[in-house]
């Protein structure tokens, strides 16, 4: 049996551009996908906090050190700059690995610079 689990996440992240006539994907600065361990051209899925929307693109790297978010194509009609979102991966997994697994949590300011890391989410409290 696999199980779906969250492999990385950059978590409140800022948009920082919106390029409707680029070739569809999401432009994250190199420094960030090193940091949350997701690949060039990896599928990712983008929650944009300050509207709702959804949508599932891929990963391209844009310059390091850079702060770049930038939504393109289709996906720039759900974002706008200056928009929250929080990226995500997700990894198939057997029940084995699934014991071992720690996903890779980025936690960014408002410049899209690395605050924190972590491997697990606190137990949200009552």
């Amino acid at each position: 049996m696999q199980i779906t689990l969250l492999k990385s996440k950059l978590h409140r992240g800022r948009v920082t551009q919106v390029e409707i006539d680029y070739e569809g994907s999401c432009a994250i600065d190199a420094d960030l996908l090193r940091a949350a361990h997701i690949r060039e051209y990896e599928r990712i899925d983008v929650y944009n906090v300050s509207n709702g929307e959804r949508f599932t693109t891929y990963a391209i790297r844009a310059e390091a050190g850079s702060g770049i978010i930038s939504v393109n194509g289709a996906a720039a009609h759900k974002a706008s700059v200056g928009d929250v979102v929080i990226i995500c991966t997700y990894a198939q997994l057997d029940a084995a690995e699934a014991e071992r697994h720690r996903p890779q949590l980025v936690y960014l300011n408002g410049r899209n610079r690395i605050i924190r890391t972590a491997d697990a989410i606190p137990e949200q409290a009552a």
